[in-house]
């Protein structure tokens, strides 16, 4: 009898043991599948998230700043516990969701370490402001906006939850969102500014003859389509030619140069003002009446032959002065204005005339 108990309490273990094993099995399948499917439903929120971005190329296929930072505000506001959102590029601050006070007190920038991908920031207030801090901005992160390495600004988002966290979705999708911001607004950036070299003579800084000739016409257009008073002023420099001879090219180009500075003191940020030919300026004056454009042209003439220049000479102009017709176009006011010039010159230089 007691030789046959062994084997039974032999079995008996084994099988304790086999059953063990497989309820360690089961947990450990269990466990991984917990694991597998939680990361399923993270993957699905990622990709729910990245979708509220667009598509990879959607931003860079504007050249327009405004529109990328618009698109990309209502990309970051979208992201889960985003309440808030800012970018900070070329010195300009566009932001949603939140006050320009909120903005001036919670606004973050990157440091300038290559390495660093986000920074991340919790709010605390003081006492005193606890009665209405119930809807401040209570965490925030910062990434970089990088363009082929560089910093070109910073995208910012912040949540007024008290749990001063954002979902990690939500961080990933950002920096996704800032490598597609980046390089956009770089592009529109470098756009901006070849047209902007295109559109400005170099010398002065005012606009071309090109552009100066296609901004009347689109201006003419304007003040016609509205009803509105336009004025155009026409002039050059008296003499300029023999002055230029006799003090060279160089030191003209910088009297040219200075020319267009002191016009520029003393227009209005809406009259625009163009290089049209050698040593001819134009400016034109959009809502303005002929006696006003007389009154500025006047203050041009003034303010170039004010003092001398730094050849030592001064210089003198002569002015032209029109203002819009119901049958006029670009050509026939820019025209009109020119024979006024002419007709500067001919009465004796140094004066304005209208027409």
């Amino acid at each position: 009898m007691g030789s046959g108990v062994v084997p039974i309490l032999g079995s008996g273990l084994v099988a304790a043991e086999i059953l063990l094993v497989l309820l360690l099995v089961l947990g450990l399948a269990g466990a991984v599948a917990y694991a597998l499917s939680a990361k399923a439903r993270a993957d699905a929120r990622l990709a729910s998230v990245l979708g509220l971005l667009g598509g990879a190329t959607e931003l860079a296929a504007s050249l327009d700043r405004s529109e990328i930072v618009r698109r990309t505000l209502d990309a970051a506001a979208a992201l889960p516990g985003v309440d808030a959102a800012i970018v900070e590029a070329g010195g300009e601050r566009s932001f949603t969701g939140a006050s320009a006070e909120e903005v001036e007190r919670a606004l973050l920038q990157t440091p300038s370490h290559r390495n660093l991908r986000a920074l991340e920031v919790i709010y605390r207030y003081r006492l005193d402001e606890a009665g209405r801090a119930a809807d401040f901005l209570r965490a925030g992160i910062a990434v970089p906006l990088l363009a082929t390495g560089e910093p070109v600004g910073t995208l910012t988002v912040f949540t007024r939850s008290t749990e001063h966290t954002f979902p990690r979705e939500t961080v990933v999708a950002l920096e996704q969102l800032a490598s597609r911001a980046g390089p956009a607004l770089a592009n529109a950036r470098r756009f901006a500014e070849t047209r902007r070299l295109a559109e400005v003579d170099s010398l002065t800084g005012l606009r071309n003859q090109r552009s100066f000739y296609e901004l009347l016409e689109r201006e003419v257009a304007r003040a016609h389509r509205y009803g509105r008073s336009l004025a155009l002023i026409v002039f050059d420099l008296d003499n300029f030619k023999q002055i230029n001879d006799r003090i060279g090219h160089l030191t003209g180009d910088a009297v040219l140069a200075e020319v267009a500075a002191r016009v520029r003191e003393v227009v209005r940020a809406s009259d625009i003002g163009g290089r049209v030919g050698g040593d001819e300026f134009a400016v034109v004056m959009p809502e303005t009446t002929l006696a006003d454009a007389e009154h500025l042209g006047n203050r041009i003439a003034r303010t170039v032959a004010s003092r001398p220049f730094g050849s030592g000479h001064k210089i003198f102009v002569s002015v032209g002065v029109t203002e819009l017709r119901e049958d006029d176009d670009a050509t026939g006011l820019f025209e009109r204005a020119d024979e006024a010039l002419y007709r500067a010159k001919q009465a004796g230089k140094s004066r304005t005339m209208t027409a």
